[in-house]
């Protein structure tokens, strides 16, 4: 009997280490590309620059990527489900001109607690209209969330006539200026603390794999018992208020806010969730490969700028890295 429960512990020891390092290689699944290419990149700009590798200019890094990385985990999740959503740089602004209208002493002077919260709401909502338009009208996720990016941005046009609001309070705006323990902002502090949220959920709660279900095939996955249209509802909702979230932080950023923000966020936004190993399909991505294709364009517009590059030729950058992203990805679908 002894020796059948050492047995028994001997083939249970190994499967329990399989499935940890399972578990653990999900949280990063089809990051390695991606990983190695963030050291290479970084390992050039280091002997290119002088200033790269210096700890103020990895601190500024980090500080610049907050934004994007906010709107980045949203964005994976409704890509994860084989969707996409083309309107979070709009909701962003509009989040933030909500939160400028409701809290500044120009406007209806509630306070920035009754900014925030509405801003978010806003954000949400947005977001869940978005849903409903794919799930109940059967709009492709396209024109949808296009549709929805027209909107909110003609909406915080709308709210002060296209002029920006200046000025918040000083405790607002050093959640992007103090770092506590000598490197960490509440910004980015907030986004690293999203981050884990999110990784977690995706790989240990039973509705975040089910979004695995959802982009693999909506069909099987409804049929299985999943509940697909209202998780696909709640995503985009989700991705609204993250997309607010990281409109409220840029307002503390700039300590302003204007309805011009977010202008052309949702293509970096996209374009961070598919170079970090996301699939365009659906199925496939993880929130430990957003982290590092978020990281990808950040150090590489950190970089470009150290190098003297002018912002035009920026541009032509993030899209020639935009489009190999997708073609790798277009061939890694079809060489499986």
């Amino acid at each position: 009997m002894a020796v059948s429960n050492g047995a028994s512990e001997l083939k249970a020891g190994p499967n329990a280490q399989a499935a940890a390092g399972a578990k653990l290689s999900a949280l990063f699944a089809g990051t390695m590309g991606p990983l190695i290419g963030l050291v290479l990149l970084c390992l050039a700009l280091s002997l290119t620059t002088d200033t790269f590798l210096t700890v103020r200019n990895i601190l500024n890094v980090l500080d610049q990527v907050t934004v994007l990385g906010i709107m980045a985990i949203g964005m994976t999740l409704v890509i994860l489900i084989g969707g996409i959503d083309l309107s979070v740089g709009s909701v962003l602004a509009l989040a933030a001109m909500v939160m400028g209208f409701v809290a500044h002493p120009d406007y209806l002077n509630l306070g920035m607690p009754a900014g925030i919260v509405t801003a978010l709401v806003v954000a949400g909502l947005c977001g869940l209209v978005s849903g409903l338009l794919v799930t109940v009208t059967k709009l492709p996720p396209f024109i949808a969330t296009l549709a929805m990016m027209s909107v909110a941005r003609g909406l915080a046009n709308m709210i002060t006539d296209g002029s920006q609001i200046i000025g918040f309070p000083d405790w607002f705006t050093s959640l992007s200026i103090i770092r506590h323990f000598g490197f960490l902002s509440v910004t980015v502090g907030l986004m690293i603390v999203l981050a884990i949220i999110f990784a977690i959920f995706l790989n240990y709660r039973a509705t975040g794999r089910s979004l695995y279900a959802i982009g693999g095939s909506a069909e099987v996955a409804r049929l299985s018992g999943i509940p697909v249209k209202s998780l696909t509802n709640w995503v985009y909702a989700i991705c609204g208020v993250l997309a607010g979230l990281a409109g409220i932080v840029l307002a503390a950023r700039l300590d302003s806010v204007q309805p011009s923000s977010g202008f052309g966020y949702e293509l970096d936004t996209i374009a961070a969730v598919v170079i970090g190993g996301a699939s365009l399909s659906g199925g496939v991505g993880s929130i430990g490969g957003t982290a590092i294709g978020v990281l990808i364009i950040g150090v590489l517009r950190n970089g470009l700028n150290l190098l003297g590059v002018s912002p035009f030729i920026q541009q032509v950058v993030i899209g020639v890295v935009i489009a190999l992203a997708v073609a790798t990805d277009t061939w890694r679908r079809r060489t499986q």
